[in-house]
């Protein structure tokens, strides 16, 4: 089985196990580690909306508290016959661990998938290029 299968089951195995009782729109995300590692979250949801969690991000700390921190490929699976892309906040948390070329393969529960860059899903992203240029340009002064 190769790493997109494997990647696609335990995505489908973590949306499966979803506590979406207020959307009912369970997700799935799987992130890889430039070990090969496999990482899997769920999206957990709260009365109060604010306070709920994305899939994504689910996976991102199941990744830092066994210390990884490269992340070169993610999969987020979603309901419906369309593929999903992480949302916004998501796509941020995804960028700080990420490279520029990890690629985001965004399914449908049939397997329909498309693959893009995290860079084409969130051009021109703040990061932590723009701390270190600020400090590099307060260390000069």
């Amino acid at each position: 089985m190769d790493v997109l299968d494997r990647m696609f089951e335990a995505a489908k195995a973590a949306r499966d196990r979803a506590y979406a009782p207020y959307s009912r729109f369970p997700v799935g995300a799987v992130v890889v580690t430039e070990t090969g590692a496999l990482f899997v979250g769920c999206n957990v949801e709260n009365a109060a909306y604010p306070n709920g969690l994305c899939a994504e991000a689910v996976a991102i700390g199941q990744m830092a508290v066994a210390g990884e921190r490269r992340i070169t490929d993610v999969m987020v699976l979603g309901a419906g016959d369309e593929p999903i892309t992480p949302c916004g906040a998501c796509r941020q948390r995804l960028l700080e661990f990420s490279r520029d070329d990890t690629r985001v393969h965004l399914v449908n529960i049939s397997g329909r998938k498309d693959t893009v860059l995290l860079t084409d899903l969130l051009p021109r992203a703040f990061s932590r290029r723009q701390l270190d240029d600020l400090a590099r340009e307060n260390n000069q002064r």
